[in-house]
């Protein structure tokens, strides 16, 4: 029994070091154990020893991720590397949005201490080592706008510029409040088209287009809004809040936007 254990081990090894050598840093446990040929508590074992070693990660039940000598500080590979092979392992839709779409769209203002994915139904956090993935659900996430982006191990697809710009505004508590939502705006509108972007709101509700709007004009980009100011003109009937969290009654009433302005915004550049 020992000498098959050694043995389904030494095949284990050789199973991810083949696969790594032909670019391919991950796998599901039933293909390992069809490879090796041996029974799941075998392949199981096996597995689990390569893991105590650092040399493979599970950032998922079934899902396994080979580690690179210079990942090994991680625990893991980094997210980017392996979402788009975890999510279709998931079967699930996705894109990497908010503060890591931002980042990958040249704002390096506020690195993300998690990796952020937009999906369409709620997952749990992962914790692989030490890289970390947090979901963030949308609705009609088929529609949203995407762009693929190269990596060390395949493409990955991330929300285009405009598309980022609706999301933060969408989910400011994902960002770290309105401050940063402004600033990383700020650091966007270099690569915002107002025409793209007024598409893009169509994607979300009519109150993230608004507070976009007025957002984009208090970073002095009011001129990537004209697109989005027609789009809210013609659709928008009732007023919203800037933070829909906080009180609004007595807050001043932004009439071209149609916004309570219950909130102070400052930029940090």
């Amino acid at each position: 029994m020992i000498m098959k254990t050694d043995k389904s081990r030494q095949s284990a090894r050789k199973y991810i070091a083949d696969l790594a050598a032909s670019g391919r840093y991950h796998f599901a446990s039933a293909e390992a154990r069809s490879a090796l040929g041996v029974s799941p508590d075998a392949a199981k074992l096996a597995l689990n020893r390569l893991a105590k070693q650092a040399l493979i990660a599970t950032p998922a039940r079934g899902f396994y991720v080979i580690i690179p000598p210079e990942y090994r500080s991680l625990g893991c590979l980094p997210a980017d590397q392996f979402v788009p092979a975890l999510m279709k392992y998931l079967d699930q839709p996705y894109y990497a949005g908010l503060l890591s779409a931002a980042q990958y769209h040249g704002s390096a203002h506020h690195r993300p201490q998690e990796f952020q994915v937009v999906v369409t139904t709620p997952h749990r956090p992962i914790q692989c080592g030490v890289v970390r993935m947090v979901f963030i659900t949308r609705k009609r996430l088929a529609e949203v706008l995407t762009q693929s982006f190269n990596t060390p191990r395949g493409t990955i697809r991330v929300s285009t510029p405009e598309a980022t710009a609706v999301d933060i505004v969408g989910y400011p508590h994902h960002v770290g409040g309105l401050d940063q939502v402004a600033t990383i705006l700020a650091e966007l509108v270099e690569k915002i088209d107002a025409d793209k972007l007024a598409e893009a709101a169509q994607t979300a509700p009519l109150p993230w287009a608004q507070r976009l709007g007025y957002l984009l004009e208090q970073v002095e980009a009011g001129d990537k809004a004209a697109a989005l100011k027609a789009y809210v003109d013609e659709n928008v009937r009732q007023s919203a809040a800037l933070l829909s969290a906080m009180p609004w009654e007595g807050a001043p009433r932004n009439g071209d936007w149609k916004l309570y302005i219950n909130a102070q915004v400052e930029v940090e550049l």
